[in-house]
């Protein structure tokens, strides 16, 4: 099949490339002249694993392509997704589907013939029958159907997640659009991955209601760290006690400094909106995002306890600045807001991250940016465990502790055992515990 690919981001890259490993044709179309040209000379725009090897491949046997030229790369496609970025709007809250209507007018004056039109950005329930309007109002004597299939990538597991993922969610009632998309995950469903298909509103229903029960259980484990340091528990006992009842599932149960990222703060926001649009307000969610936004405010307070009640002319090392590892997406990360509370308090930053340190310089020019772990500390009166890459799972605690100024830790991933890092010579908190 013929698959062309609007939005050559995190989503539509990912999906790209994987198609195109699947067999189809794929043409990833963006208006970033300097983004194609870079993918077109094998460098990523994004960091995740394993993806710069699955581009190059697809790119050799010539099932992959890049362009700008959106018209020709729609004209005599099967398929054509919309997987352009749909950001929380400035002032309100609700998802910014500026984007989304651009790319649909440009695509309905580019069909040539019957054709398919998928959302595979988060889009609002709704936002189906607006692309299909606009595809109606501007497109004259082909037949076209609007498909949802939102996407459900993990960042830094995302091929993985593609090529095997839980289900494939599919919201069309129209019967060629099934075909197409069937023929489009023919080589998963011979895997049996299953395939749901739903109307479209449910379809669109389906994205948000999952991110956000997702955000529900980190968001609830962080409050049980919470009551579990006030009355002298273990959350990470707690969290396997629950997460053994297979209603419940051990998954998104690790106690944290709070969700970031790209999808759970705008998707939260989103639903958040639209409930509110629709007059069936969704209380748990609400509160739910006001949690996560208090917890990780709360993050700095905790590392200015460690100090000893008083950031003023200390030093904190900051270990792990994305929202999470195996990413280099520092959107709405935890970093952001305990880094800004430390400075804040009079405290001097250094940061070190295996990944992110070029985004984060761009969002946290404030801070020093170091070559590794040791070298962020070295004099510090404080290190502080944010993101819980591999590289840190493993440090010479004793070197670690012998270039520090004060040999403090704050491990906010729960990524040591207490005992392992105080034979060190560590003064340590942790998360729950």
């Amino acid at each position: 099949m013929r698959i062309t690919m609007i939005g050559s981001g995190y989503v539509g890259l990912v999906s790209g490339a994987c198609f195109s490993d699947f067999g189809h044709d794929v043409i990833c179309v963006d208006k970033d002249e300097s983004k194609i040209a870079a993918l077109e000379a094998g460098r990523m725009p994004i960091f995740e694993p394993g993806l710069d090897k699955l581009v190059a491949a697809n790119v050799a046997a010539g099932r992959l392509t890049f362009t700008t030229d959106l018209k020709s790369a729609v004209a005599g496609a099967d398929a054509v997704f919309i997987a352009v970025g749909t950001p929380s709007r400035r002032g309100d809250g609700h998802a910014d589907l500026s984007y989304v209507f651009a790319a649909t007018r440009e695509i309905a004056e580019a069909v040539t013939g019957p054709i398919v039109i998928v959302t595979k950005s988060t889009v609002p329930v709704g936002t189906g029958d607006k692309v299909e309007a606009i595809m109606a109002e501007l497109v004259n004597g082909h037949e076209v159907a609007v498909v949802s299939n939102p996407e459900f990538l993990r960042e830094g597991a995302a091929i993985g997640d593609f090529k095997r993922p839980d289900r494939i969610v599919i919201g069309t009632e129209d019967a060629r659009a099934m075909q197409v998309m069937r023929d489009v995950y023919r080589p998963l469903y011979l895997n049996e991955s299953p395939i749901l298909f739903t109307g479209r509103r449910t379809a669109e229903l389906i994205k948000y209601a999952a991110n956000a029960f997702l955000a529900t259980k980190i968001t609830f484990i962080n409050e049980i760290a919470d009551l579990c340091e006030a009355v002298g528990a273990n959350v990470q006992d707690v969290s396997r006690g629950i997460g053994l009842d297979n209603r419940i599932g051990s998954k998104f149960l690790h106690a944290g400094p709070g969700y970031g990222g790209s999808c759970f703060p705008k998707d939260t926001l989103a639903l958040l909106k639209t409930a509110e649009d629709y007059e069936t307000p969704v209380r748990i969610v609400e509160a739910v995002v006001q949690v996560n936004d208090n917890r990780k405010r709360a993050m700095g307070r905790k590392v200015i306890k460690a100090l000893g009640g008083d950031g003023k002319g200390k030093t904190v090392a900051v270990l792990g600045l994305t929202f999470k590892p195996n990413t280099d997406d520092m959107r709405d990360a935890p970093s952001l807001a305990i880094v800004q509370s430390l400075i804040d308090a009079g405290a001097t930053v250094r940061g070190y991250d295996p990944e992110g340190m070029e985004p984060a310089k761009a969002m946290m020019p404030e801070i020093a940016y170091c070559k590794d772990a040791y070298e962020a500390a070295t004099g510090a009166d404080a290190v502080v465990i944010v993101t819980e890459w591999d590289v840190f799972r493993a440090l010479d605690l004793k070197r670690l502790a012998g270039v520090m100024g004060t040999p403090v830790m704050v491990d906010l991933r729960n990524i040591y055992p207490p005992a392992e890092v105080e034979r060190a010579g560590f003064a340590y908190s942790s998360i729950g515990r």
